[in-house]
C-alpha cells in the first residue's frame, strides 16, 4: 500500500468515530471504492464483519456502533425506543435490570441489513415498524461510547411502551412508569398527544396520568386529542374506565 492510501484512511479514521461500524456502500460513496476497501483488509487496516460492513481492525464493538452507522451513513429512518430507551434515560428501574433486546423503531424500515442482523452483538434486536407517532416528534440526540444515536425521549418512549399493551407491557408496569414522570412538560406531553395516530394509546396515556395525579395533567388540552368514538376493549374480563371508554383492570378503576 502506497503512502497515498495509508493517508486517506487515516483521514477516514479521523473522520469515523471510534467504535461505528464502516459501512462498504457508505465508504463507496466517499471515495473508498471497493478495490481499495479490499486493499485496506490485505493490509490489516479494517477487518470484515460481515457482507458489506468492516470494523478497523482489533476494534470492540457493539450494537451502538452498528445503530450509529445504520442512522449516520445508510441515513436509516430507525431509533431506539420504548423499554431500551426508557433504560437509556435512566428511567428504569422498576424494569429488568438486564435487558436482552434492543428495542427498535422505525416508519418504514421493515427490515435490517444482513451484516446488522447476523452479527452476535451479545444482545438480541427487535424492530418494530409503525407510525403511530408522527415523524420525528420526541426523537433526541443520545451520546454514548462516544457515539451520538437517536433514541426516544423519555416520554415518547412511554407512549411506545403503551402501543404494545396488553401483550407486551401491562398497566402495572405503566402505572409505575408514569409515577416516576412528575417532572415532564405539558408541552411536550400535550404534542406528543396531538401527534399520536394511536387512539388506544392516548387514551390509555390519559387515563393513567389522572389517575397518578400529577400537576401537568390539569395543563393539557384534551379537546385537542384524537380519542376516536365508542368503547374499546384494552383488557378482556376488565372494567370500563367511563371518562375514557375502555377496559382496564379492576384495581385501577377509577373511583366513581
Amino acid at each position: 500500500m502506497d503512502t497515498k492510501d495509508e493517508k486517506k484512511i487515516n483521514q477516514l479514521f479521523q473522520k469515523v468515530p471510534y467504535g461505528a461500524v464502516l459501512i462498504s456502500s457508505w465508504l463507496v460513496k466517499n471515495g473508498y471504492n471497493n478495490s481499495l476497501q479490499h486493499s485496506y483488509i490485505k493490509s490489516g487496516w479494517i477487518e470484515s464483519i460481515g457482507n458489506g460492513a468492516f470494523k478497523r481492525n482489533g476494534e470492540n464493538i457493539n450494537i451502538y456502533g452498528a445503530i450509529y452507522s445504520l442512522q449516520n451513513q445508510l441515513e436509516k429512518d430507525i431509533h431506539i425506543g420504548g423499554r431500551s430507551s426508557l433504560s437509556l434515560n435512566n428511567i428504569s428501574h422498576y424494569l429488568e435490570v438486564n435487558q436482552k433486546e434492543v428495542h427498535l423503531f422505525s416508519t418504514k424500515e421493515k427490515k435490517l441489513p444482513n451484516w446488522f442482523t447476523e452479527y452476535d452483538w451479545g444482545i438480541k434486536t427487535k424492530l418494530l415498524t409503525t407510525n403511530f407517532i408522527s415523524g420525528q416528534v420526541g426523537i433526541i440526540d443520545y451520546e454514548i461510547n462516544n457515539l451520538k444515536i437517536k433514541i426516544s425521549s423519555p416520554i415518547r418512549s412511554y407512549f411506545e411502551c403503551l402501543y404494545s399493551l396488553p401483550k407486551e407491557f401491562d398497566f402495572d408496569e405503566a402505572y409505575k412508569i408514569m409515577e416516576s414522570l412528575a417532572w415532564a412538560r405539558p408541552k411536550e406531553v400535550q404534542l406528543l398527544l396531538e401527534n399520536c395516530k394511536s387512539k388506544k394509546v392516548n387514551r390509555i396515556f390519559l387515563f393513567i396520568a389522572k389517575k397518578v395525579g400529577h400537576s401537568w395533567f390539569d395543563y393539557l388540552n384534551i379537546e385537542k386529542v384524537n380519542l376516536g368514538k365508542g368503547k374499546r376493549v384494552i383488557i378482556e374480563n376488565g372494567v370500563l374506565d367511563k371518562e375514557f371508554l375502555i377496559t382496564v383492570p379492576k384495581n385501577m378503576k377509577n373511583n366513581e
